[in-house]
């Protein structure tokens, strides 16, 4: 969700347009031209020897990965170090050469869990900009059990293929964030005539991916024909991180606290040390496995996290903070028609507290802020005298109420 500079080469300083292809790295872009020109100089001094790195060397250390996060996701510290260390494991564990009398390690496959907007996805997305490994996002909500409509879990690991080039060796060392892996829960846990082939059908089939094994892929994706061409894909050493809302799973875990109670305290934790607005921090695995989750799925998801409420203050500093902050974007667009916009504390503090009224997380304030801004969107594009927007706690006040939005408060 960047609002992005004008876009170019930052050794010769060529736009974009001028460009075949520029890369992004961490702190800049480099053009084609300049790759084409640098590789002439490596030649040159290393006389064609030159060999690119290795692909896990060239992985950040945790506390890296951690501070290039910090630059797009505000708070989840914890969440954060999960991931970094996870990731760097991931490749120190496939960088381990194989010997009969070496302690082989085994992945650890992640479990994010967090209530919606507060950045689940956004840290996938952030991870993947800063990799040089590939990286898939899939959506579990659109898979099926083999032979119904939908897509197979097969899928996920064609939009892998694709992020890596059809680069089979470099896919068998990708990351895959699998979203909304809370929608394919069991059901139900009575027996039914009926199959469950968007919930356990779907956890069943991928269990041989979580694991490890040598999985046919068509590489178009789609459904599986005997006609079709198959890639052979190792996932030993495909790293999986899942992410999900769990929706109502804080009462599984008000439930276990509860029932282990002695007097007037909990198994090991105090009735009064217990954080009530944000109960998914005593989140265990046998939670997301009474949610609905089968226990092999559990059993291959061993490393399990969560993702804090947002606060206002989070909230407001998601606003203002990140290199990719809404506001930042909002002003950028309005700066390509040539018109300065500007903003009240006073004005951001509303935003933020519809926001919090409306229960959206960050996903929350780019709806208020479209609301609020969207009569200037469309009005001062047109009209060449104005150059300047100022946002007022009374402009963003007027504006709301007009919106839509506003009007769909009572049923939030």
């Amino acid at each position: 969700m960047a609002g992005k500079k004008d876009e170019r080469c930052s050794f010769c300083g060529r736009p974009k347009s001028e460009t075949t292809l520029l890369v992004s790295g961490l702190e800049g872009e480099i053009c084609n031209f300049c790759i084409d020109q640098a590789k002439v100089i490596l030649d040159e001094e290393t006389g064609g020897q030159f060999q690119p790195p290795d692909i896990e060397k060239s992985v950040l250390k945790p506390a890296e990965i951690k501070s290039f996060l910090d630059r797009y996701v505000i708070g989840q510290d914890e969440a954060k170090k999960v991931l970094a260390v996870a990731v760097y494991n991931h490749y120190k564990r496939i960088a381990q050469k194989f010997d009969e009398n070496e302690v082989e390690i085994e992945k650890s496959n992640i479990v994010l869990v967090g209530e919606t907007g507060t950045g689940k996805t956004l840290l996938a997305q952030t991870i993947a900009r800063m990799l040089h490994v590939p990286f898939a996002i899939a959506d579990a909500t659109v898979l099926t059990e083999a032979g119904y409509v939908g897509e197979d879990v097969e899928s996920i690991l064609t939009r892998l293929l694709q992020a890596a080039d059809y680069n089979v060796a470099a896919a068998e060392k990708g990351i895959i964030f699998i979203d909304e892996i809370d929608k394919i829960a069991r059901k139900s846990d009575n027996p039914s005539i009926t199959r469950d082939v968007s919930g356990e059908g779907v956890q069943q089939a991928l269990l041989k991916l979580l694991e490890g094994s040598e999985v046919n892929v068509p590489p178009q994706g789609g459904r599986k024909h005997p006609e079709q061409k198959m890639i052979s894909v190792n996932t030993k050493n495909i790293l999986f991180v899942a992410g999900g809302a769990f929706q109502g799973i804080d009462k599984h875990i008000a439930s276990r606290l509860r029932t282990n109670v002695v007097g007037y305290s909990f198994a090991g934790i105090n009735d009064k040390q217990i954080d009530k607005e944000n109960i998914l921090q005593y989140i265990s695995p046998s939670d997301i496995r009474k949610y609905g989750l089968i226990p092999e799925i559990v059993g291959r998801l061993p490393v399990l996290t969560y993702l804090n409420p947002l606060s206002e203050e989070a909230l407001r500093r998601i606003l203002v903070e990140p290199k990719n902050a809404l506001t930042k974007q909002f002003i950028k667009l309005f700066d390509m028609d040539e018109i300065e916009l500007t903003f009240d504390d006073d004005a951001l503090k509303f935003v933020v507290e519809k926001s919090m009224e409306f229960k959206l997380g960050a996903r929350g304030l780019r709806s208020i802020m479209e609301a609020i801004l969207i009569d200037a969107m469309f009005e001062l594009p047109s009209k060449r005298r104005t150059k300047k927007l100022h946002v007022t706690l009374d402009y963003a006040e007027s504006k709301f109420s007009n919106a839509s939005i506003a009007k769909l408060k009572a049923v939030v």
